[in-house]
């Protein structure tokens, strides 16, 4: 899958990493509801930095259709919540 993160650009992630992700997904899910700022930003910048960690980069250049856009690490809390579907950032 080709995972975008606003403002980074593109990696490709084996599909086997989502169980991963997703546990961090829920828990950023967890913490936006309940307004927890702070484990918010911690939980994102986890989410961001798994991704990084577990996917390959794509080139520059490169223009693969995104299946997955993630927000930047800077995002505030109300611009991911605006981002959110029922599943969180992450289907599944």
């Amino acid at each position: 899958m080709i995972v975008r993160i606003m403002g980074e650009g593109q990696v490709k992630l084996d599909d086997a990493h989502f169980v991963e992700l997703n546990k961090l997904d829920d828990e950023l899910l967890d913490e936006m509801e309940s307004g927890d700022e702070d484990g918010f930003r911690r939980t994102l910048s986890a989410l961001l930095d798994a991704v990084r960690r577990l996917g390959a980069p794509l080139p520059d250049d490169s223009l693969e259709p995104s299946e997955l856009i993630l927000p930047s690490e800077d995002a505030t809390l109300d611009e991911v919540r605006q981002m959110l579907s029922d599943d969180g950032l992450i289907p599944g």
